[in-house]
């Protein structure tokens, strides 16, 4: 079972490992963000195109009765 600590040692300790995270920097956050807007397009447009071309598809097949 945990030992119970009081808040203040909670909050030391929390600080204490905060100080160990290695932030990134401005630029490397920057473009990070870039290389997941640029993903998102190409996925969107993937899908978007594999969708117009399945609709396409199942119409021509759906069609092929009449």
């Amino acid at each position: 079972m945990a030992s119970k600590s009081n808040p203040f040692t909670f909050l030391q300790q929390v600080r204490s490992e905060t100080a160990k995270v290695v932030w990134p920097s401005r630029r490397e956050t920057m473009i990070s963000t870039l290389m997941v807007f640029v993903m998102v397009v190409a996925a969107a447009l993937f899908f978007f195109a594999a969708d117009q071309l399945m609709g396409w598809g199942l119409s021509f097949v759906l069609n092929l009765g009449n």
